[in-house]
């Protein structure tokens, strides 16, 4: 259907446009001097947590906090040009006796957004627009926005399965496809260009299965390892990924190794972006499977990205999730990521809905143009 209104996008401030916790855990490191010092990856959840991380409470009833907090890099920027593509609000949570100073700082940081366009409050999920944005799972979880979007943070890695970037540019880019995904045009699949191929789908959906049938069929893709976090010895080892541990996984995203990088149910995943370029350049298209922000970021980098939404019935993905061989706390993350994968299908270019393997395999082969060998 064509839209017929422009997009609306409401903001997170705290962690999203302005640093929060990075900024009290800075004030805390001076003031307590902690040896070692203390990181943001020890916020692993939100609220309280019985350890040295919850001094960053103590600046959250500080009006000089709220009056000095940081702007993140690039936040003006984005905002900016975030207004010359959607409607924007701003949907924060402060303290009643600080929403005077938060509003001040926003109206002097972020001239674009009306003042009348500020709402201050912690009940996100009576705002209704497009598009949310914000870090706190619960609020993308309650969310009635049509697309709630997390901002992907240390304390939000257990969520699974709804869309999340990592950056402002993946975000953008993000809105760039909502807002195709309403044109009405036909899909043209051009092979004649280096392309890269991406199944993406909820946990459970046979997504590296699908995948691996289809490269069967053809010598023209080849596939793409990537990187997880998860732990082979304890999950089913899936041939579509290079096993590392969380500290080398880290290391490769903050060296810039690894271009894109996400976490799902728990684990890290991430790929390379030599890897692609190895393949492109070798004269074949790329294959592999991702979640929705990976998508996201790769849309970021390379031009010819297709999406191809696995879809199956919720029945047979909970059947799929439960036969895993991984812990209780893993098959819990998938299943609680079922529901908020719906949405994903609507920004993906084509839907391959089946009931067998093999009925998915043959639509993904007439999709893409697929003769058998």
């Amino acid at each position: 259907m064509n839209r017929k209104h422009r997009l609306s996008t409401a903001l997170d401030i705290d962690d999203v446009l302005m640093e929060c916790t990075s900024y009290a855990i800075r004030l805390a490191n001076e003031k307590h001097k902690f040896d070692p010092p203390m990181t943001i990856y020890e916020k692993v959840t939100w609220g309280k947590l019985g350890t040295r991380v919850d001094t960053v409470y103590e600046y959250f009833n500080d009006p000089e906090f709220y009056r000095t907090q940081p702007v993140y890099h690039g936040a003006k920027e984005f905002v900016k040009r975030l207004t010359q593509m959607t409607e924007v609000y701003i949907c924060t949570a402060v303290p009643p006796e600080f929403m005077g100073i938060r509003a001040q700082r926003i109206m002097e940081e972020f001239p674009e957004i009306s003042p009348d366009h500020i709402y201050m409050g912690a009940k996100k999920d009576k705002i209704h627009v497009d598009i949310l944005f914000d870090d706190a799972m619960h609020n993308i979880i309650n969310s009635s926005a049509t697309y709630p979007v997390l901002m992907r943070r240390p304390w939000n890695q257990e969520a699974t399965g709804m869309m999340a970037v990592n950056n402002y540019d993946e975000f953008l880019k993000l809105i760039e496809v909502i807002a195709d995904s309403y044109s009405v045009k036909d899909k043209v699949i051009n092979l004649k260009k280096p392309t890269i191929v991406v199944l993406v789908g909820p946990s459970g959906s046979g997504k590296s299965k699908i995948a691996s049938q289809v490269l069967q069929k053809t010598d023209k893709f080849e596939k793409l390892m990537s990187f997880t976090t998860s732990d082979p010895t304890a999950v089913e080892k899936n041939e579509w990924y290079n096993y590392v541990n969380i500290e080398t996984f880290r290391q490769m995203c903050e060296s810039g190794e690894m271009f894109q990088s996400t976490m799902y149910a728990g684990h890290g995943y991430g790929s390379r972006k030599g890897d692609i370029e190895a393949i492109l350049e070798g004269g074949k298209h790329v294959l592999t499977t991702m979640d929705i922000s990976s998508t996201m970021t790769l849309k970021t980098h390379f031009k010819n990205v297709l999406t191809i939404y696995i879809k199956r019935d919720k029945k047979a993905l909970m059947s799929n999730i439960l036969r895993k061989n991984s812990s209780v706390e893993d098959k819990v993350n998938r299943l609680m990521g079922i529901e908020s994968e719906k949405h994903n299908a609507e920004i993906c270019d084509f839907v391959v809905e089946f009931e067998n393997y093999d009925e998915a395999v043959n639509q993904i082969c007439e999709i893409l143009k697929i003769e058998n060998k």
